[in-house]
């Protein structure tokens, strides 16, 4: 009896262990539901149970990353021990790899953002690096004509040698031109004051300056350009047409100046001061048509002429650009038509800007010009009841349509050119 007692205790322990054993293996409800919330998968628990080595084997290897759990088959209470131990192994490196991951993660999003400009900064070379290499291209072409300097100095030297004489006549007519332009507006300035013997001396000074330029060059006939016709210079090339038509717009300016002179010797009894301004504005606007109309002679020859080596095509092609010159010759010409013809109006109808004040207009004025600061000479009445001098308000009205106290417009175009001034628009063309 005690054997078979013995017998079926040993028994009742075996299929108490082979019970056992398979819930070693299978995690409780709760083990699961954890591992769900983790999203770890339940495959890897076989495997731990599998690959479990003996107790020495664990404390050989402590640095292998599996988890190696031993287990014992001494009673039901070591088994509950031990699946209770596997699960708390498991949570823990579930728990520690999730946390190992959610480190590596928050490692890997401090690495980007830390990169992030380390990605930009490029851009940030680059928009910096715009200045710099435009200063680069600078420099490049500083040192560019810093060691070309001797070699442009030799070739401008050469070019000064060859047209020395063109240079001189150049710098001298401009000289001429803005000197007599000053001169001219100074005695006009002066009205009345003015110097007679001043006026002669532009007036010889101009003569002999334009007799001169043409005793210099008589072989080329320049003077021929003030006639719409061509001179005889033998290669009318591009430089040549360029040369003699500025010459040619300077001596029209010369001969203009010179008229100019002549009506300020006029004396004060033929010519008021007022109509002096008048007859020098038509005198400018007469001149200016005349620059226009000169080098038309000079550019139409240079567009039509053709090397025999163009043949038809080269003539066809000049005389297409010849008729499109004189077209934009003729609207031109047209708009100075139309203004000149204005300003022949204006000298011989008169210019009404005012009517003659009273005594007693003027001594409510104060009796003393807003302009000239003296006493009334002549005194107009402006349509905004403003009275200044006749002599003051016409040279205002050189410059200005409106009143110089109100500001109220008085004419309806600007009449210039009654100062004496002559423009320094160079027409080449």
């Amino acid at each position: 009896m005690k054997l078979r007692v013995q017998v079926d205790r040993t028994d009742s322990s075996r299929a108490l262990k082979l019970r056992e054993s398979p819930t070693v293996m299978q995690p409780n409800s709760s083990d699961r539901g954890n591992h769900a919330g983790n999203g770890l998968s339940l495959t890897l628990q076989p495997e731990l149970v599998t690959r479990t080595p003996g107790p020495g084997a664990a404390a050989a290897n402590p640095d292998n990353s599996e988890v190696c759990v031993p287990m014992t088959s001494t009673s039901g209470e070591t088994g509950g021990g031990t699946s209770t131990r596997r699960s708390r192994v498991n949570s823990h490196s579930h728990s520690h790899s999730h946390s190992h991951s959610h480190s590596h993660g928050l490692n890997r999003g401090l690495h980007r953002s830390s990169s992030e400009p380390e990605l930009e900064s490029p851009d940030s070379d680059l928009d910096s690096g715009e200045p710099s290499s435009s200063l680069t291209e600078l420099r490049c072409i500083f040192r560019w004509l810093q060691k070309s300097l001797p070699f442009l100095a030799i070739l401008c030297s050469k070019l000064v040698v060859q047209h020395a004489l063109g240079l001189a006549v150049g710098v001298g007519l401009f000289t001429t031109f803005l000197y007599m332009n000053k001169s001219i507006q100074a005695q006009v300035f002066l009205q009345d004051r003015h110097s007679k013997l001043h006026c002669v001396w532009l007036l010889l000074f101009l003569t002999s300056s334009t007799l001169l330029l043409y005793y210099t060059f008589g072989t080329e006939t320049l003077y021929l350009c003030l006639i719409l016709l061509n001179p005889t210079i033998e290669m009318l090339g591009f430089w040549e047409v360029l040369w003699a038509v500025g010459i040619t717009n300077f001596i029209i300016k010369f001969l203009f100046m010179g008229i100019k002179c002549l009506i300020l010797l006029l004396p004060p009894s033929l010519v008021s001061f007022k109509t002096q301004g008048r007859w020098l504005m038509l005198t400018e606007e007469v001149g200016q048509v005349h620059q226009s109309i000169a080098p038309a002679s000079l550019w139409f020859r240079y567009l039509v002429s053709y090397q025999e080596a163009d043949g038809l095509s080269g003539l066809t092609v000049g005389v297409l650009l010849a008729l499109l010159y004189l077209i934009l010759k003729l609207l031109g010409l047209y708009r100075q038509w139309t203004s000149l013809m204005k300003t022949v109006g204006v000298v011989l109808r008169g210019e009404h800007t005012g009517i003659a004040a009273t005594r007693s207009q003027c001594s409510e004025a104060g009796g003393v010009c807003p302009i000239c600061q003296g006493e009334y000479r002549e005194p107009r009445v402006l349509l905004c009841q403003h009275i200044f001098c006749d002599q003051c308000i016409a040279l205002w009205f050189n410059r200005e349509k409106s009143c110089p106290l109100c500001r109220t417009v008085i004419t309806e175009k600007v009449y210039k050119w009654r100062d004496g001034a002559t423009s320094p628009h160079l027409q080449i063309y």
